[in-house]
């Protein structure tokens, strides 16, 4: 039953007036049994969160993936880490030594490169290289708990409808971006602060999914306790014209959880990126050269992380990035 309800929740979290209960009747069990298993694993650590994950580019954040090469790989982590726009934050194997994703607001005064550049100064990078999602085939962490799962899956493109925000959805923004409490109506406290019935937080949340601006309310799992004690960010070099037929192959791998084209730099050569999730490291050197034989290519690298420095959320519309922003014109570090 573990395993079955830590795939389902990862997919796609029910939002209802009692979810944890919706879970217990797909499975077959009580409410009481699901809540003391995510309870436990709460606990133990394999849950990290859940909540609702948001397109950051929809919510009008700059954002990129930034690879540094640096000495003091430590210390360079520790002022990166103080910015509340990196969510990830990796040493890897390789000369480009710490990889992180960074996001800025849209009312940034510095904005997207600016911020990089300060960084880059301030950890005494000695190259550092700006790697903007140019396409996107893949976002979806679905670790196979299971073990049951196919190899190949279906990358569904969600259809995404126009909406005007109003000052309702950015509060409840605000409050589904946090994690939920584990108790029968996890959702009361939330629609009760923002004055809302069950009815009208469940029908702006379904308009934020509907939208895009929402990929999905889900729970992410801390990959090692779950069992996956390696991930390898995948690079290959592709010709332009065939990039976007590669990346949609290389998406449908169950194991790849990322796939995204990038820019190429001239000390950079590889522009797509997969990231694969197994539960050892042979396992994802197996994967990695299924795929290399599937789609033709033997120009590649795999970059494993050898220590993860930050992993967390964003938190949207957080005043923390503009007192960081303001710390950084002073020149403070």
């Amino acid at each position: 039953m573990q395993d079955e309800l830590l795939y389902m929740m990862q997919n796609s979290f029910p939002m209802t007036k009692k979810p944890f209960k919706a879970l217990a009747n797909e499975l077959g069990v009580s409410e009481k049994e699901v809540l003391d298993t995510v309870q436990r694993l709460k606990e133990e650590k394999i849950i990290r969160q859940t909540s609702a994950i948001f397109d950051t580019k929809r919510l009008g954040y700059s954002s990129s993936l930034v690879a540094f090469k640096v000495d003091d790989i430590q210390r360079a982590s520790e002022i990166i880490n103080k910015h509340p726009g990196v969510s990830h934050n990796y040493e890897r194997n390789h000369e480009f030594n710490l990889w992180f994703t960074l996001a800025v607001p849209p009312d940034s005064s510095l904005g997207l490169q600016k911020t990089i550049d300060i960084l880059a100064q301030i950890t005494n990078a000695k190259e550092a290289i700006a790697l903007p999602t140019i396409k996107m085939f893949k976002i979806s962490v679905k670790l196979d708990t299971t073990g049951k799962k196919a190899k190949k899956e279906k990358v569904v493109k969600q259809k995404k409808i126009d909406i005007e925000l109003t000052p309702k959805h950015y509060a409840l923004i605000r409050e589904i971006q946090h994690d939920i409490p584990i108790v029968s109506e996890p959702f009361k406290e939330s629609k009760d602060r923002l004055g809302l019935s069950y009815e009208e937080f469940f029908e702006l949340a379904n308009s934020l999914k509907e939208s895009g601006i929402m990929r999905r309310f889900a729970t992410i799992l801390n990959h090692r306790k779950a069992g996956f004690t390696a991930n390898a960010m995948s690079v290959w070099s592709v010709p332009e014209e065939a990039g976007e037929e590669i990346g949609k192959k290389i998406a449908s791998f169950s194991a790849v959880s990322h796939c995204y084209l990038r820019p190429k730099y001239p000390n950079w050569p590889y522009n797509l990126f997969a990231m694969v999730h197994a539960k050892s490291q042979e396992a994802c050197d197996d994967i990695i050269k299924e795929i290399a034989q599937e789609v033709g290519l033997d120009d590649y690298a795999k970059l494993y992380s050898t220590k993860e420095f930050k992993k967390q959320r964003i938190i949207y519309f957080d005043p923390a990035f503009h007192e960081w922003e303001e710390m950084a014109q002073l020149g403070i570090d």
